[in-house]
């Protein structure tokens, strides 16, 4: 198990390593002047001189990459032009909604995923396996942001059961609390969790369906073990291999389309700060955020690794 580790480990840092090194191309090698952006065009040179040599870019790219990789270790990601404070800081503040609207949405998405695809497997060519894959299809085909702005018409609009947009923050002494705050984070949660369980629901049937035809399946079936015993404790842990894989995956997108969402809400979280920050032509929020984002896929997929030796020791015998 160590030695799978330590390979996980190597790949991981590989990958933090290479996507730093696209993040700062991009944002700082590539043709252009975040000096002349930030100022606009019709700065006198003076001024996007003397900005410049504020943000360290008189100095050479690799200095500069050294300089923001030491700052990434050691969290010192430079301060914001447009908020005049510590990235670290803003990024903290937003992440305390996003994380928790993202880990919400996976629940939401765990939960109607696993019931729905084992629900249609065990109901294979039926009317019930028929109506979930159907479902699931117009759930693949609905944008999330357009699906939030249907349950902001309904729930807020017409029931008012929901406020239409803003968080009242965790902290009960600033007019929020636990409740007030998962209460606003309940619809933009199921709309980035819908699409998301549409899919899974559907790799979830399909990976069912396989470990079904398994003999042991049927050996269990034959010594007297009921479908549902048979289902939720042998079949649905052989199949959580494809399963775990799209979780992985599905749980990091769902920290990118916080962008899209948190935005139909007007959640102050990371999404909001991308948005608002390209707008204000931020670079250096945008850079951290940006690498934040890619850092927090990698981690995800590192940890799905490690998830599928405990689920499967053929990987972690096999060294995969």
């Amino acid at each position: 198990m160590a030695l799978f580790f330590l390979q996980r480990l190597a790949t991981l840092i590989a990958t933090l390593l290479g996507a730093s090194a696209v993040v700062f191309v991009v944002l700082e090698v590539l043709p252009g002047n975040a000096a002349e952006v930030l100022l606009g065009p019709d700065a006198a040179p003076e001024a996007v001189a003397e900005l410049a040599a504020r943000l360290g870019l008189d100095q050479p790219a690799l200095v500069r990459y050294g300089q923001w990789l030491g700052g990434l270790l050691t969290g010192q990601l430079g301060d914001s032009h447009a908020y005049s404070a510590p990235v670290a800081d803003l990024i903290g503040e937003r992440l305390a909604l996003t994380i928790p609207l993202a880990l919400l949405a996976m629940l939401l998405t765990t939960a109607l995923a696993l019931a729905a695809g084992v629900y249609a497997a065990s109901r294979h060519n039926r009317l019930g396996d028929w109506g979930v894959m159907g479902l699931a299809q117009l759930g693949i085909a609905i944008p999330n942001f357009w699906f939030a702005i249907l349950l902001i018409l309904l729930f807020s609009v017409q029931l008012q059961w929901f406020s239409a947009g803003g968080f009242p923050g965790w902290s009960a002494e600033a007019g929020g609390g636990v409740l007030p705050a998962l209460q606003a984070l309940l619809l933009p949660a199921v709309a980035l969790a819908v699409v998301q369980a549409a899919i899974l629901a559907r790799i979830t049937r399909s990976a069912v369906l396989d470990v079904l035809r398994e003999d042991f399946v049927r050996t269990a079936r034959a010594k007297g073990l009921s479908q549902r015993a048979a289902l939720w404790g042998h079949v649905l842990r052989n199949a959580m291999i494809p399963v775990v894989t799209v979780m992985g995956l599905q749980f990091a997108n769902l920290l990118a389309g916080t962008i899209v969402v948190e935005n139909v809400f007007y959640l102050p979280g990371l999404g909001r700060l991308i948005f608002q920050s390209i707008a204000n032509r931020d670079l250096v929020v945008v850079r951290n955020c940006v690498m934040l984002l890619a850092a927090m896929v990698v981690v995800v997929n590192f940890v799905v690794d490690l998830l599928y030796a405990a689920i499967d020791p053929r990987v972690k015998a096999r060294g995969l």
